[in-house]
């Protein structure tokens, strides 16, 4: 089995959506049946990520960054494809912090890159913002710690 991670934009356009599905598709097929995937699910590139674990017949774990992220940080349009992907997972690790936040996020993304072989990235190539816990920001984690970072962004995706 092969462990990927994965971060990526929330904010994607609705055509995005689809050029980022198929990308990510393409990248994790030649590992189905022998895939672990490890996700926050997040709306957005996370959820896409998580999906097309499952559909390939990989193993899926999902790490949430706090106890309150599904009441308090989950937007109600997000919130069945949350629950099916979480009902779906073969793990969910849920991190000790009280309320999501900078130190939640960064915490889960350790919590990715630990587990992982590999980062796929959905990511436009922008710096870090300073804020902490974005794509970015995990992207120079991964990479000061040697984990391989696959990027994925297709010509003409775009942040919404």
């Amino acid at each position: 089995m092969t462990t990927i991670a994965v971060t990526g934009h929330l904010n994607l356009t609705d055509a995005t959506v689809a050029l980022v599905r198929e990308a990510l598709r393409e990248r994790l097929a030649p590992y189905a049946g022998e895939l672990t995937g490890v996700s926050c699910i997040a709306k957005g590139a996370d959820s896409l990520f998580a999906d097309l674990v499952l559909e390939l017949g990989g193993r899926l774990v999902v790490v949430v960054p706090s106890r309150d992220y599904r009441e308090n940080t989950v937007r109600p349009e997000h919130a069945a494809t949350f629950d099916r992907i979480v009902g779906a997972a073969a793990e969910v690790v849920v991190l000790e912090h009280e309320s999501a936040g900078r130190a939640a996020y960064e915490d889960a993304n350790r919590v990715l890159l630990s587990r992982a072989e590999r980062l796929v990235a959905v990511w436009n190539g922008e710096p870090p913002t300073g804020k902490g816990g974005g794509t970015a920001d995990t992207v120079v984690e991964a990479r000061a710690a040697g984990v391989p970072v696959d990027v994925v962004w297709p010509a003409g995706a775009a942040r919404g």
